[in-house]
């Protein structure tokens, strides 16, 4: 059993997956509360699927980019929790749950999260392999920087407001996958994180940091 954490924005989800199927799942729109809504969820979402902490043998977290409080608040219980019972942890980037949703396409696929400041963060994915793979470094900019640099034709995903995604939609060479496909879903990272473990992919609870964007846009661990 896995247990899938994220808290890069202010959508927070959780996920209990086994391989087979998820057996459960939940996600929701905080403020600034992730630190007093983050354990009672965890408590609730065990008890409705009659699961134990004890029988979550690895944990996966979204390692953002993200909200600097809030990824230290998913990390810090991931941690935690990994310390005091010798689990496993697995971090995924926060952009690569939005990608691993996506239907495979010819095109480029940008993943997008609010950075905060008018600005978000991006990666550019494409298609190898038969799933999306990251090309380049995380970056950030605003929404009208973006499309000066992409002009299409490409997919855009993520997490948006009204006012962007309006943006993007006037772009006729820019497909602006639907608010369903753009939710972060913690089953998908719960799922890129134990197909991680299956390959003893993992990482070092004591020292696995999140990802941050500094003021010029670059990622900085």
């Amino acid at each position: 059993m896995l247990l899938a954490v994220d808290t890069s924005t202010a959508q927070v989800g959780l996920a209990l997956y086994n391989g087979d199927r998820v057996l459960g799942e939940m996600s929701w729109t905080t403020g600034q509360h992730h630190t007093t809504e983050l354990s009672p969820a965890l408590s609730g979402l065990l008890k409705r699927c009659g699961v134990t902490m004890g029988m979550v043998n690895a944990l996966g977290v979204a390692i953002g980019p993200g909200s600097f409080t809030s990824l230290r608040v998913g990390l810090s219980l991931v941690k935690g929790i990994a310390l005091a019972r010798n689990l496993p942890v697995i971090g995924i980037p926060t952009l690569d749950v939005i990608a691993a949703a996506q239907p495979l396409s010819k095109h480029p696929l940008i993943a997008v999260l609010q950075a905060g400041r008018t600005r978000i963060a991006f990666g550019v994915y494409k298609t190898k392999e038969k799933q999306w793979q990251a090309e380049g470094p995380v970056r950030s900019g605003t929404v009208d920087e973006l499309l000066n640099e992409f002009e299409g034709p490409v997919i855009v995903a993520g997490e948006l407001t009204s006012e962007e995604r309006r943006k993007f939609s006037k772009k006729k060479k820019i497909a602006l996958a639907s608010p369903a496909y753009c939710t972060k879903r913690p089953a998908v990272l719960a799922e890129l994180a134990w197909n991680r473990w299956q390959e003893n992919q993992v990482d070092d609870a004591a020292t696995l940091a999140p990802i941050y964007l500094h003021a010029a846009g670059t990622p900085i661990q």
